[in-house]
């Protein structure tokens, strides 16, 4: 069967997939979910036609969501995530001993139950006794909560449809709110090759909500361009810290030293970003 699958990545780009079949296509009040499987990466999830994630290579995207904010925080037993309806995020915070509640708040619940019933390598901690899932808008439930969480990560869509007011400055503001005094905030934040503007408008508004902001990369195959920036606030801690980050064990991407390299910005990223010449 020749049979592709071809995402739109950008003016002038596409990526294309061979498909083997199709596990799942349900049309819900937010979008089209669709789980495929392919021939080179496995499992993928697809949202309105945009790849979200493979089982191939979400392990590098999930790993550097995570891993860094978590690994920021010295005690980080409060987590919310923020859209990661596929599990993904929710496996790698729980990798942390310290961790006693995880609340992942999704907007659509078909995202949920198809990477459970299609996704277990993917979403098979969902179902530990220290996550709660909601299903509901994460915009406005991170508005109605103060100084509860220890970190917020943001695993959301592109900014589009209902994950427009997740790359907004009113929105950082409300997340700065809800993280406890020395809170650790971290989001994805698209391609710097495709996206700089956005992130040039990200950095300006995360600097003026949170003291200490950083941005970081990670190569990611099936996104635009491969190479894919996230951002980071903190209300305390060093970002780039020179020692004392924990051990996490099963990892396949992060460690030590990637941590600390990932901040190590190209130049036309760095300036991008405020600080990038400081």
């Amino acid at each position: 069967m020749d049979v592709w699958f071809t995402e739109n990545q950008a003016a002038g780009l596409r990526i294309s997939i061979q498909v083997k079949d199709v596990l799942a296509r349900v049309k819900t009040p937010y979008q089209e979910v669709v789980v495929t499987d392919t021939v080179g990466f496995g499992r993928m999830l697809t949202l309105d036609d945009v790849v979200q994630t493979t089982e191939r290579d979400e392990f590098i995207y999930h790993e550097m969501l995570c891993h860094v904010p978590m690994c920021s925080h010295p005690n980080p037993r409060r987590v919310l995530i923020i859209g990661g309806g596929d599990g993904g995020a929710v496996r790698e915070v729980l990798r942390h001993e310290t961790v006693e509640k995880c609340d992942l708040v999704e907007i659509d619940g078909e995202v949920v139950a198809q990477s459970r019933k299609h996704l277990p390598s993917i979403s098979g901690m969902l179902d530990d006794p220290r996550v709660r899932v909601i299903i509901d808008d994460g915009i406005k439930y991170a508005a109605g909560i103060r100084s509860e969480y220890d970190v917020i990560i943001i695993d959301s869509t592109d900014p589009i449809g209902a994950a427009v007011g997740l790359f907004s400055r009113t929105f950082y503001e409300a997340a700065f709110k809800a993280l406890a005094e020395d809170g650790v905030f971290a989001a994805q934040t698209e391609s710097p090759f495709f996206n700089s503007d956005l992130i040039r408008r990200i950095s300006r508004d995360m600097t003026a909500v949170f003291p200490n902001v950083g941005l970081y990369l990670a190569c990611v195959p099936t996104y635009p361009g491969g190479l894919w920036s996230f951002t980071i606030g903190s209300k305390k801690y060093d970002l780039q810290p020179a020692a004392g980050l924990r051990d996490i064990h099963g990892t396949r991407y992060y460690n030590h030293a990637v941590h600390r390299a990932a901040f190590a910005l190209p130049e036309f990223v760095r300036d991008l970003v405020p600080w990038g010449k400081a």
